[in-house]
């Protein structure tokens, strides 16, 4: 049998420090060859915007998992999302079809969880300030899995709309920190010890010369395309650099492959991933006024560990449908 996760059901699964704990034990998994994780292949048509990405791993408890990302920028003029995902939960031994998943939920806490583990590897212990550049879909989320590693005080916010802020700071009341409005993304960046873009920006919303010593900055927002990006060169040329996955951001991170064609950074800058800090075999912050990245373009490990984890939880509380395919 085959369980289905509608959108509904997966939301009322969501548990920030669960999904923390296995994305974290995932991006150790990759790095100790645990787990499989290729990179992602895009299928388009000449000469169309659209993109389909296929993003796949294996490793986890006997399960291999596939995810079909669709990137339709055309959605937008549509009041349609501009991405949708479906994911697909494979038994490795047999190939028995687990689980098909709605795959907004598990993209959008798994994306949050890898924020929160790199910033708990790369911040400084004291940071006490954060700072969204974006109040769309990923900034609760993204609140809550970052106060599971650090004890914030303030989450500083700037967004093209003032009703974003206002539904993110009722969406936050049961949560221990103050939500409160910035006038500027440079504003919101000012005296923050972390820093999250969180935007479907095509051109960069932060900007390098905003930087102080010290921050620790995730870029996590931006399409999975090359030619998009939410930060601007000098931020990676000041910044020291961590990814997910090396091969991952080669295909499809603009954040690093833009300032890569440029010149600002060698290759040697995009060789150390989150998971080797995880694991000690790289460094991570080095002193209290490095400056660092955390570049998020998501990875198939990541969809992995916590669709198992939904399965679970799923199937403990009766939750889903259960199908047979071949029926």
């Amino acid at each position: 049998m085959t369980l289905l996760l509608t959108r509904s059901v997966l939301e009322q699964l969501v548990d920030p420090a669960a999904t923390v704990a296995a994305v974290r034990a995932a991006l150790c998994a990759v790095e100790q060859s645990a787990a499989f994780q290729p990179a992602p292949s895009i299928v388009t048509a000449a000469h169309v915007p659209e993109e389909f990405l296929v993003m796949a791993a294996s490793g986890h408890d006997d399960l291999v998992a596939a995810k079909l990302m669709s990137d339709i920028p055309a959605n937008a003029g549509r009041g349609l999302p501009t991405q949708r995902s479906a994911i697909l939960i494979t038994r490795l031994s047999d190939g028995v079809p687990v689980a098909i998943l709605d795959g907004k939920v598990p993209t959008r806490e798994r994306t949050a969880a890898a924020t929160a583990v790199a910033t708990d590897a790369l911040a400084r212990a004291d940071s006490v300030e954060l700072a969204l550049i974006g109040a769309g879909g990923l900034a609760a989320p993204h609140v809550r899995a970052l106060c599971e590693v650090r004890q914030f005080r303030r989450v500083t916010v700037w967004s093209r709309s003032s009703e974003r802020i206002e539904a993110l700071q009722l969406a936050l009341a049961d949560v221990d920190v103050e939500v409160r409005a910035a006038p500027t993304p440079q504003g919101a960046v000012q005296g923050a010890d972390v820093v999250c873009t969180l935007t479907p920006a095509r051109h960069p919303v932060l900007e390098g010369a905003w930087l102080e010593p010290g921050q620790h900055v995730n870029a996590v927002g931006a399409p999975p395309r090359a030619d998009h990006r939410e930060i601007d060169s000098e931020v990676v040329r000041r910044s020291s650099v961590f990814l997910d996955d090396v091969a991952t951001a080669m295909v499809k991170s603009g954040d690093v492959l833009i300032p890569l064609g440029e010149g600002m950074i060698g290759a040697d800058a995009l060789r150390t991933t989150l998971g080797a800090v995880l694991n000690g075999t790289r460094p991570g912050r080095t002193h209290e006024n490095e400056i660092t990245l955390y570049n998020s373009v998501g990875i198939g490990v990541q969809d992995l560990a916590v669709s198992a984890l939904y399965i679970e939880r799923a199937r403990a509380r009766g939750l889903g449908l259960e199908v047979d395919l071949a029926a």
